[in-house]
């Protein structure tokens, strides 16, 4: 009897030995039913709003898209993006123009473009300059001696008021511009060192040469009075000191060399910063002239400046071309690409600011000088924003090459070790 209750008492009965008891079962039962509605209520709710953050997401891809596209045109058509917001700016209010003009920040742009140049000055740059003494010879006998012969068939064309005919004839016999024609060269990928050497000796031999020109080409029989002592001294104090002080700073500094060459598209966008100050003061100064001449004439005076400027183009491209088949075809130095780029670009300009030097001397025997100005200023400015056109054509060409040369490479690298690979499988290697 003891034992039979001592059995009882220690044997659990049956239905509480489940190892799921019926209060926690259900407590589990009544979780499930509270949490999973809200969960499938919330998938929903994703999978509702989906298509809709789909639409945003891509609509914000889009501006960004369009907004990088924008920035990439330009960085790329910089310079003549920064020219032709000069000339703007210039037209709707010339007063800051004015002011910065009767400032000389003139002056203080085309130093800076020279200090720029000299920063980015290499010495070898400057071998190469001395190496293609042929086609820097050929460049100072385009701009002094042959592209003044344009003047003759200027003086042809018959146009009112007289003065924008006779301008665009002395503009042709001016040397090639102090600034521009360096920047876009330097811009293009071309032989900066040659560039500005063409550029300083054709303006201090320009200074004794353009008296005979203007009197053979313009003024038969007229003796003509140019400043050469001030207009040497510009041109040092313009040219040679900032460029041998750029050059200076950059063999002092190694660190500074390193920091140009590293950041010479940067420094290329300052170039084009300075460069757009001329035509924006030029433009500001310009404009009550500019609003006195009928449109019309205008219009024609300016083609007339576009028209030279692609003949003297055109003339120079035939004759590079020329020497370069003469002299030995494709290993002609003519036939270099920066040398040709170097050569076209400063042969086929002309400065503005000697022709309006010389037409102050001058007076009013031409006629009035605002006059006789303002088409080259046109002239300027179109020279400018072509051959800036002309120069982003040749870094695009250049940079679409050599992107393709390297993806030739990468290709080529990619099938010599898959043939490697094959090989090894072939003789057993892992």
């Amino acid at each position: 009897m003891a034992g039979t209750i001592q059995s009882l008492i220690l044997t659990p009965p049956s239905i509480v030995t489940s190892p799921f008891p019926c209060r926690k079962t259900c407590c589990l039962f009544s979780r499930s039913l509270r949490i999973n509605p809200p969960r499938r209520s919330i998938s929903t709710l994703i999978i509702s709003c989906k298509p809709s953050d789909e639409i945003h997401g891509s609509d914000l891809a889009n501006g960004l898209n369009w907004t990088k596209t924008l920035m990439n045109f330009a960085s790329n058509n910089f310079l003549p993006l920064a020219l032709t917001s000069g000339v703007a700016f210039g037209l709707v209010n010339p007063t800051l123009g004015c002011l910065a003009d009767k400032c000389n920040l003139s002056k203080f742009s085309t130093f800076g473009i020279f200090v720029v140049s000299g920063l980015t000055l290499r010495s070898d740059a400057i071998g190469a300059a001395v190496k293609a003494w042929p086609v820097g010879l050929f460049g100072l006998c385009s701009i002094l001696f042959f592209t003044p012969y344009f003047s003759r068939i200027i003086l042809l064309i018959p146009l009112q008021p007289q003065e924008f005919v006779t301008g665009l004839a002395i503009f042709s016999c001016m040397p090639t511009t102090l600034s521009s024609a360096v920047a876009l060269t330097q811009l293009a990928g071309g032989n900066s060192a040659l560039a500005l050497a063409m550029t300083v000796l054709s303006n201090l031999l320009g200074i004794l040469i353009i008296p005979f020109s203007i009197s053979k080409f313009i003024a038969v029989g007229v003796g003509v009075y140019v400043p050469t002592a001030q207009l040497l001294k510009s041109l040092v104090l313009t040219l040679l000191v900032p460029l041998i002080l750029g050059k200076v700073l950059r063999e002092s500094s190694r660190g500074l060399a390193n920091f140009v060459d590293h950041n010479r598209k940067l420094f290329s966008k300052i170039n084009a910063v300075f460069l757009s100050l001329v035509p924006w003061m030029q433009v500001s100064r310009s404009r009550s002239l500019l609003m006195m001449v009928k449109p019309a004439a205008f219009i024609v005076a300016i083609g007339m400046g576009m028209l030279l400027h692609l003949g003297l183009l055109a003339f120079n491209a035939l004759a590079i071309r020329s020497l370069s088949a003469i002299s030995g075809g494709h290993k002609s130095i003519f036939s270099k690409k920066e040398n040709a780029q170097a050569a076209l670009l400063v042969a086929s300009q002309k400065t503005l600011p000697v022709m309006v030097a010389v037409v102050q001397q001058l007076g009013s025997a031409f006629g009035e000088s605002g006059l006789l100005v303002l088409p080259c200023v046109a002239a300027h400015l179109i020279q400018i924003v072509l051959d800036s056109f002309l120069a982003n054509f040749w870094l695009q060409k250049e940079l679409s090459s050599n992107t393709a040369k390297f993806r030739q490479a990468s290709s080529g690298i990619g099938s010599c070790w898959s043939t490697r690979s094959h090989y090894q499988k072939t003789i057993g290697y892992s």
